[in-house]
């Protein structure tokens, strides 16, 4: 996320606050990558600018501790151009990629080409005017650096299957693609408790059938085909039933962070962030309650 300009001036915090801020770069290790303290005050007043506008200092300074600068400082130097930072970066989080990568496409030379093919967007190269615009210039430290990197490559997947760039099965649509995504941003921000509290709400209200299906799939890693013969119905109509208990399960989720007070830009924007995997939800006890197991499998039935 590129700073506005009228954050430029160091006025944009309060003398407390601006304290925070050096206490935070000097923990982030921001001086290594070439980050000042002065350009990490900058990005973090636009941080809170855009996620606590209105906010008072108390609440402000909670958030700005939530944040994980250690990996919100590695970024801003990868987009600044410094070389320790890419350097550091490659290091840390490029198998990961190859890992998020091959967990959708299932192959590796798809898997490697679609997570190489990312490096460029991420250190801002490509564009046709010639000026970097560094992808992660949108990473905003208030997840880990790890999960918002996999729905980068969830939605890189997703837009080449738009394209038709690469062409997928029934089941990699879903698998692979446009549900990998709705997985990956059904929900966000790990700091805030009430993200937790609808998703887990969100999560009891299904029925056995529907939480078996999502945990056989999402935390299983079944096939489409698989949970088709598990509950005796074709592998398209899992697929529709992905697609419906996704669409639904976030609209519960919208619906009760509305409840709970959340503004619909917060909603929106917390939605898009983190990934699933980084909130304190047991999922798996979540989704398995009730849920009909292999019973419905009879050995030999296809």
């Amino acid at each position: 996320m590129t700073p506005a300009p009228e954050f430029e001036a160091a006025s944009a915090f309060s003398p407390a606050l601006r304290q925070l801020c050096r206490e935070l770069h000097a923990s982030s290790g921001a001086e290594n990558f070439g980050v000042s303290v002065n350009a990490f005050e900058i990005l973090l007043a636009a941080i809170v600018a855009k996620y606590q506008p209105d906010a008072p200092d108390t609440e402000v300074a909670k958030f700005l501790r939530g944040l994980r600068v250690g990996e919100l400082a590695l970024a801003r130097g990868c987009v600044d151009g410094n070389e320790r930072a890419w350097q550091e970066f490659l290091t840390r989080f490029r198998a990961p990629l190859f890992g998020a990568a091959y967990s959708i496409t299932k192959d590796d030379a798809t898997a490697r080409e679609l997570a190489d093919s990312l490096y460029a967007e991420l250190y801002g190269l490509g564009s046709t005017d010639g000026q970097r615009r560094p992808k992660l210039a949108y990473y905003t430290g208030r997840g880990s650096l790890e999960g918002w990197l996999r729905t980068v490559v969830a939605q890189e997947f997703v837009n080449r299957y738009r394209t038709g760039k690469h062409t997928v099965s029934l089941e990699e649509k879903v698998e692979d693609g446009e549900q990998f995504a709705a997985r990956a941003t059904v929900v966000a921000t790990a700091s805030d408790d009430r993200i937790e509290q609808a998703t887990s709400a969100a999560l009891a209200e299904l029925e056995a059938e529907d939480r078996f299906i999502l945990a056989a799939y999402f935390l299983d890693g079944r096939t489409l085909a698989e949970v088709g013969r598990i509950l005796r119905i074709h592998e398209s109509t899992v697929s529709r039933k992905l697609d419906r208990l996704v669409d639904n399960l976030r609209k519960k989720i919208r619906y009760k962070l509305k409840a709970a007070g959340m503004r619909s830009r917060e909603i929106d924007e917390a939605m898009q962030d983190i990934d699933v995997r980084d909130l304190q939800v047991d999922l798996r006890a979540k989704l398995q309650q009730e849920s009909p197991g292999p019973a419905f499998y009879k050995k030999g039935e296809d």
